[in-house]
C-alpha cells in the first residue's frame, strides 16, 4: 500500500498493509484530513515517526466480528490498555499506557489501510457524506469544552487563533447564543468567523480584556500571553494549542488573579456525529482542496499556506467518496487530481 511517512523527512513509500490483531478491524481509508497537529509533527512534535494522520472516514474490510465488515466508520484516536481505572471508566483517552493514532506509538491514516480496536469504531449514518464525516474528530475536540466547563449564558468568550479548530469551536459556541469574539492574523480566515456571527479582531487590533473565558487555539506561544492579558480575574483559560518545544511563562498572574487553566484535547465522537447530522452546522466552506494520496506532499504545502483552512487527502478513488461525485468536488477551490 502507499503511505505518507514522516521519519525526519516527509515522503511517500510502499508499506505492507497492517494485519489486525485480536479485537481489531482492518479499515480501508476513504478520506483523511490534515490538521495542525500533523503540521506540528513534521516540526518535531511528540518525536513521532511513521505513518501519521488521525482524522478519517473509512470502511471496514476485515474484522473478527463480521457484522462490522462493509460498514463506513470513524475511529476514536486513543488506544487505551483496556484494564486500568481510566479505561474501565470510559476514559481511555487518558489511559497512562495509551497510544494515539498517528501521533504517538500507532501508525495513522495517511495510508490506504489502518487498524483500530473494534471498541474505537463508530458506524457512520449512511446519509452523512464523507466530506462531513472527516470532521468528526476535530468537532469532538471542539465540543470537549462543553464537557469540561460549565458555561454561563451571559459570558463573553474570546477565541485566540483563526485556524481550523478555532472556527469549529466558534461555531459550536455560537450555537449556544454566546457572545463570541475571535482574534487572528489572517483577514480571509476571519471572514469565516464574521459570517458565522462572531466579532473579529485582526492583530494588532486589541480585543480588549475582561473575558469570562479565553480559548487559546493559535498554536503560537504568543497566544498564551495574549490569553493571560485578556481573561478576567477568576476567569478561565482553555488551552487547546500544542507547541513543539517549551513554553516559558510567569505563573504569578494565575495565582494573583485566581485564573483557572483547563487543558482540553480529545472529545467524544457520538455527540460530534450527532452535530454533523444537522445540516445547519456548516463544514463544506472550510474545505479548500482535496488531493489524492500520491499528491500528499503538495497537499501539505497547500495546508501550510497562510490563507488555507482544511485540506483533505482522498485515499480511495474519488468516485467512491460517499455523498458527492467527482463533478461535485469541483466546488472545492484548488481541487487537485
Amino acid at each position: 500500500m502507499i503511505a505518507l511517512i514522516f521519519d525526519g523527512t516527509l515522503h511517500l513509500a510502499e508499506r505492507v498493509p497492517p494485519i489486525p490483531k485480536e479485537g481489531e478491524a482492518l479499515i480501508r481509508v476513504r478520506l483523511a484530513g490534515i490538521c495542525n497537529t500533523d503540521l506540528e509533527i513534521i516540526r518535531g512534535y511528540m518525536n513521532f515517526q511513521g505513518i501519521f494522520g488521525h482524522e478519517f472516514v473509512g470502511e471496514v474490510v476485515d474484522c473478527e466480528k463480521k457484522e462490522w465488515v462493509g460498514k463506513r466508520v470513524v475511529g476514536e484516536i486513543n488506544l487505551g490498555c483496556g484494564h486500568c481505572q481510566w479505561c474501565l471508566e470510559g476514559l481511555s483517552r487518558h489511559c497512562p499506557n495509551r497510544t494515539t493514532l498517528g501521533i504517538f506509538g500507532k501508525d495513522g491514516v495517511f495510508a490506504e489501510y489502518v487498524t483500530l480496536p473494534i471498541g474505537n469504531l463508530h458506524e457512520v449514518p449512511a446519509f452523512i457524506p464523507d466530506c462531513r464525516v472527516v470532521f468528526t474528530e476535530p468537532i469532538a475536540a471542539a465540543m470537549e469544552i462543553l464537557e469540561q466547563v460549565r458555561i454561563e449564558p451571559n459570558w463573553r468568550i474570546l477565541i485566540i487563533g483563526d485556524g481550523k479548530l478555532a472556527i469549529l469551536m466558534a461555531r459550536v459556541l455560537l450555537r449556544m447564543g454566546l457572545d463570541i469574539s475571535v482574534v487572528g492574523i489572517n483577514q480571509l480566515k476571519l471572514q469565516l468567523f464574521r459570517k458565522s456571527g462572531a466579532k473579529v479582531f485582526l492583530l494588532p487590533e486589541d480585543p480588549s480584556s475582561g473575558y469570562d473565558m479565553v480559548v487559546e487555539a493559535s498554536g503560537s506561544p504568543e497566544g498564551w500571553e495574549r490569553a493571560m492579558a485578556a481573561v478576567r480575574s477568576r476567569g478561565i483559560i482553555v488551552l487547546k494549542s500544542t507547541y513543539h518545544g517549551n513554553l516559558n511563562w510567569n505563573t504569578a498572574p494565575l495565582v494573583i488573579n485566581e485564573i483557572t487553566v483547563v487543558g482540553s484535547r480529545c472529545g467524544l465522537f457520538a455527540p460530534a456525529l450527532k452535530l454533523l447530522d444537522d445540516s445547519t452546522f456548516e463544514t463544506d466552506d472550510l474545505i479548500v482542496a482535496i488531493f489524492p494520496l500520491p499528491a500528499a506532499l503538495m497537499a501539505f504545502q497547500r495546508s501550510q499556506e497562510p490563507t488555507t483552512m482544511k485540506v483533505l487527502l482522498g485515499i480511495a478513488p474519488p468516485d467512491e467518496f460517499s455523498g458527492f461525485s467527482v463533478q461535485d468536488m469541483s466546488k472545492f477551490s484548488g481541487l487537485e487530481s
